[in-house]
């Protein structure tokens, strides 16, 4: 006795929903992974030249600088915490430009 015509495209609508349901999830938790790699292989290295970053104290606000290239880095909302919030001297300027 042959299924007819139409369940079997039930069936094979149903395996193909399966099969994209699992490629997606597949995807989803290789990307997790990947995101975790990236951040283990980046994390506290300078954008500019790859080398270590040090944390260091200014103003009572911990920053991170370069130990080659000397440059200083900036986590999210430091430079406003280093300004006091007000737009008064450089760089209250300088936090302007990014708000």
């Amino acid at each position: 006795m042959k299924p007819s015509e139409n369940e079997e495209e039930y069936f094979a609508r149903q395996e193909l929903e399966r099969r994209k349901r699992a490629a997606e999830e597949k995807a989803s938790a290789m990307a997790g992974d990947e995101k975790a790699r990236l951040k283990e292989l980046h994390f506290m290295k300078c954008p500019k030249c790859g080398m270590d970053l040090e944390h260091f104290e200014l103003k009572g606000i911990e920053l991170d600088r370069c130990v080659s290239c000397g440059g200083t880095w900036f986590d999210q909302g430091e430079l406003e915490e280093m300004s006091g919030g007000d737009d008064k001297g450089v760089l209250g300027k300088i936090a302007s430009i990014f708000r």
